[in-house]
């Protein structure tokens, strides 16, 4: 009996310290320490913003909204139609109907929100309803909608400017206009007319 337990125990701790031994020799390989982004990522990811380039998210909302598609966004929709509906007097499901929620409070109306989501306050603006769509349980934490969000923010503007013209109809906002940056060259041509000769 003595030998068994000898025998397992032996057994036991040896593949522990093979464990541990490949954990630490995987850990120098794979830079698990390091505390940098590696110089060549392994795959892209849908959402994530490269350095550098100034990422997918450069342009301002007001942007995206304005070349929206109508009939992309009510394509993308069918994905929420699991459990909402966008028309008029429709019923709501596991989620509320959403027609006209475009202006409307957050959280307001007769559906069984979530204490996160009632608590927000404010209105569905384009500016929340982008927040929204983006990550729900980011914008209202404890939210009972288990939607992930859409990574891309034009698909998120089709579906935004679809859920306007569902009831609300409210005015897009205005695309802001770019501050453009003083050109260097000029500033350096400036000051040395300004040098005596």
């Amino acid at each position: 009996m003595a030998d068994r337990f000898n025998t397992i125990a032996g057994w036991t701790l040896g593949a522990g310290i093979v464990a541990l031994g490949l954990s630490s020799i995987s850990g120098h390989y794979f830079g698990a320490g390091q505390h940098h982004r590696p110089e060549k990522m392994g795959y892209k990811i849908d959402g994530v913003i490269e350095e550098g380039e100034g990422g997918v998210e450069a342009e301002p909302l007001e942007a995206y909204l304005a070349k929206a598609d109508l009939a992309k966004g009510e394509a993308s929709f069918k994905k929420c139609a699991a459990c909402h509906t966008a028309t008029q007097g429709g019923a709501a499901g596991i989620g509320p109907n959403l027609f006209g929620i475009v202006g409307k409070g957050i959280g307001a109306g007769g559906f069984a929100y979530s204490d996160g989501l009632k608590g927000k306050g404010g209105k569905w603006e384009f500016a929340s309803m982008n927040a929204w769509l983006t990550s729900p349980s980011a914008f209202a934490t404890g939210t009972k909608m288990s939607f992930a969000g859409i990574s891309d923010p034009q698909e998120r503007a089709n579906v935004i400017v679809y859920l306007n013209s569902q009831g609300s109809n409210l005015p897009l906002p205005a695309v802001p206009e770019k501050k453009e940056e003083a050109a260097p060259a000029a500033s350096e041509d400036a000051s040395a007319a300004a040098k005596p000769k």
